[in-house]
């Protein structure tokens, strides 16, 4: 045993694998000569839902680059890999052989952003005495004690509110008291549908080919969690810090002029279109918000972007992440088990494999296999909404997303998808259900042509299930929804269909309820 692993540490600090930043706050007063860090690659993290094969690798890999980056800069790092020999696979047995190993008088760490994650660390400093000071992840711009001063009184949260309220804090583009461009939101000018042929031109984000440690994290995921959903070949996500931020440049230089004006549009083949691909780095970590919003204002501010692009991805990061964020710690532990519309489905088989003849789910999914990614509208307005309409489980449609993204993590995730998403908190995130026919994807895609379901139409073995679907979720959640203003016009569109065409929706969609949820994969 190496007297590094048996010399008492005055504070032993811990960093996970979505917190890759020296500037935490953990590291705050860290002393070389006498603090140390520690570094868990656990198997139940890995497991405790099957993971993309992508998600892990990027994980492992920029975990495993972080800690080199430390050693280099003379930190000393405890690192638990998880094919080491004495790994016990989970994080409080593994905090608590640590904690015996290095007799720390302190366990230090940014807050976590899973409160499950959270508790079990606390519960682990607790069963082995060691006192624990969890500190603010400064990582995020608003604080939260600040959201929760936002929100005291407030009858319902709502982002454009939070969104003004931060521009104006930060001076992010503002002219005095006024937006730059006289409007808050650029939103109207950001739903242009793209064709197929119009994508030739459009640059692919920068790829980032995997070095001897990523080579090595490959291999171990392929071997230790071969039956995990996702494809390897291909993995280029950026793993490290110097990559983040030539990550961040290649957008600013090539898609952000065009990102606002087609950011809701979906072609086949395309995964990235004009989006950043910035997610992952930001939600690790490894790339500061502050940092992406600064560029893309400079852009503007150089006349290389227009306001609609700029506005539309500083709303994302400075106004949605942050407001996510905000709602997921207000509201935890409570808010995963709400489920407002009553939805008890399991998530079909085919939203991990493909296997389906919806040709708008079948790519949006086979995309996922590939990349562990897809861009917000395919994941709200695609496989959101379809889950949402077929009724399944708020948390299970948390669960899969987790499952098959490469930047899921618990605060993102559970409020996008539960909130957002499904509507399974009643309107907490979301002002109404985001309910739409096959008639939306028609419209902001090229997927429908190719289909053999018409979106159109909503009854017989040829309508859509989006469709069919669609009018039996307002049917059978009139109740619940009658109250809200926002889906009066859809309500009463459903009220002039004759009871013969209701009938015959009503028997359809509950044999695709059926079908769809006979084989599950969790």
């Amino acid at each position: 045993m190496s007297k590094a692993y048996t010399t008492k540490a005055r504070n032993l600090v811990l960093v996970l694998g979505d917190q890759l930043s020296a500037k935490s706050a953990a590291f705050d007063q860290f002393d070389s000569n006498c603090d140390a860090v520690l570094m868990l690659e656990v198997e139940h993290e890995a497991r405790y839902i099957p993971q993309h094969k992508q998600r892990l690798v990027l994980f492992f890999s920029a975990m495993r680059h972080f800690r080199d980056a430390l050693q280099k800069k003379g930190y000393r790092v405890h690192y638990s890999a998880l094919d080491g020999d004495n790994n016990r696979g989970n994080f409080v047995d593994e905090i608590k052989r640590w904690v015996h190993k290095t007799r720390p008088s302190k366990l230090v760490l940014t807050k976590p952003g899973d409160f499950r994650v959270e508790s079990d660390i606390a519960k682990a400093a607790r069963s082995v005495n060691c006192e624990i000071d969890i500190r603010a992840d400064r990582h995020f711009i608003c604080a939260l004690e600040d959201f929760r001063s936002h929100a005291e009184g407030r009858k319902s949260l709502r982002l454009e509110n939070f969104y003004r309220e931060m521009r104006r804090r930060h001076d992010v583009l503002m002219d005095g008291d006024d937006p730059v461009g006289g409007r808050w939101n650029f939103d109207q000018q950001n739903r242009e549908r793209l064709s197929d042929r119009g994508t030739e031109s459009i640059k692919a984000p920068r790829s980032f080919q995997p070095d001897s440690i990523t080579r090595t994290v490959l291999r171990m995921v392929n071997h230790r969690f071969a039956d995990a959903p996702g494809r390897l070949e291909g993995f280029d996500y950026p793993v490290d810090q110097a990559q983040a931020r030539a990550a961040l440049r290649d957008f600013i230089k090539h898609r952000l002029s065009h990102f606002g004006t087609y950011q809701d549009a979906m072609v086949t083949g395309e995964p990235y279109i004009y989006h950043s691909r910035l997610s992952c780095v930001l939600n690790l970590h490894l790339l500061d918000p502050r940092d992406a919003i600064n560029a893309a204002v400079a852009a503007y501010e150089a006349d290389e972007a227009p306001i609609n692009s700029v506005e539309g991805f500083v709303r994302q990061i400075l106004g949605w992440r942050e407001f996510i964020r905000g709602v997921y710690w207000l509201k935890m532990p409570e808010y995963a088990d709400l489920n407002a519309l009553d939805a008890q489905l399991p998530m079909p088989a085919f939203m991990w494999t493909g296997e389906t003849d919806m040709n708008c789910i079948r790519h949006s999914v086979e995309q996922l296999i590939d990349h562990a990614y897809a861009h917000h509208i395919q994941r709200l307005m695609v496989l959101g909404l379809f889950a949402m309409l077929l009724g399944v489980k708020p948390y299970d449609v948390h669960r899969w997303h987790m499952s098959m993204y490469a930047d899921a993590v618990d605060w993102v995730s559970l409020p996008n998808v539960l909130g957002m998403s499904q509507y399974g908190d009643g309107g907490i995130v979301g002002s109404k259900p985001y309910a739409a026919s096959g008639n939306y994807i028609s419209r902001m895609s090229n997927y429908c042509p190719d289909c053999r379901f018409n979106p159109k139409k909503a009854a017989g073995d040829d309508a859509c299930p989006l469709t069919t679907l669609y009018w039996d979720f307002l049917s059978r959640n009139r109740q619940q929804i009658r109250n809200n203003r926002r889906m009066g016009y859809q309500l009463k569109n459903l009220d002039r269909k004759d009871d013969a065409e209701r009938r015959a929706i009503r028997q359809r969609a509950r044999a695709l309820q059926s079908e769809m949820t006979h084989q599950t994969y969790l």
